[in-house]
């Protein structure tokens, strides 16, 4: 009997498909990577990872976007966006105003502070990803972008795919 390294359980190979292993692996790789970038952010910046996300949505918009749109492009609901935004505003990272064309729609973006801080932020961020895959080969990297393209479309497919009946 082997121990499993994603599972860390005992078991026999015939005991999981290749399938689930790789599922397993890429889940590791995946909690392994982003609890090393929220430890780094907390520590070096006090910052969590859903504020980092939120300002980095707004970084990408200079003119600020609504909280509907914000929720979409962070897959969140729109209340875990108000309590961030209350947050970041109460920093002083971001403002809210009402849009222009619809008095009912609140608008957020970067304040001048939320940007520094932000770009600070991201430039020590993108050293940390290189910094993780730094025992990766330029060509590691293009061979897992490819299969990894792959797999998404794989699973987009998988979405979009009945249930055979049970």
């Amino acid at each position: 009997m082997i121990l499993d390294s994603e599972t860390k359980a005992a078991e026999l190979p015939e005991d999981h498909g290749e399938e689930l292993r790789l599922w397993l692996r890429l889940l590791t790789c995946t909690t392994l990577i982003e609890g090393e970038v929220r430890r780094r952010l907390r520590e070096r910046f006090g910052v969590t990872m859903p504020r980092f996300d939120l300002m980095a949505q707004l970084d990408k918009v200079p003119g600020g976007m609504t909280l509907s749109d914000v929720s979409k492009r962070m897959m969140v609901s729109n209340g875990n966006v108000t309590g961030l935004v209350e947050r970041l505003m109460e920093s002083g990272h971001i403002d809210r105003r009402t849009s222009e064309t619809d008095r009912r729609v609140q608008v957020i973006r970067l304040t001048r502070l939320g940007r520094a801080d932000f770009r600070r932020m991201a430039a020590e961020h993108k050293a940390w990803i290189a910094d993780i895959f730094a025992d990766l080969a330029d060509k590691d990297v293009r061979d897992l972008m490819r299969l990894l393209a792959k797999t998404k479309a794989s699973a987009r497919r998988a979405r979009t795919t009945p249930l055979p009946p049970a």
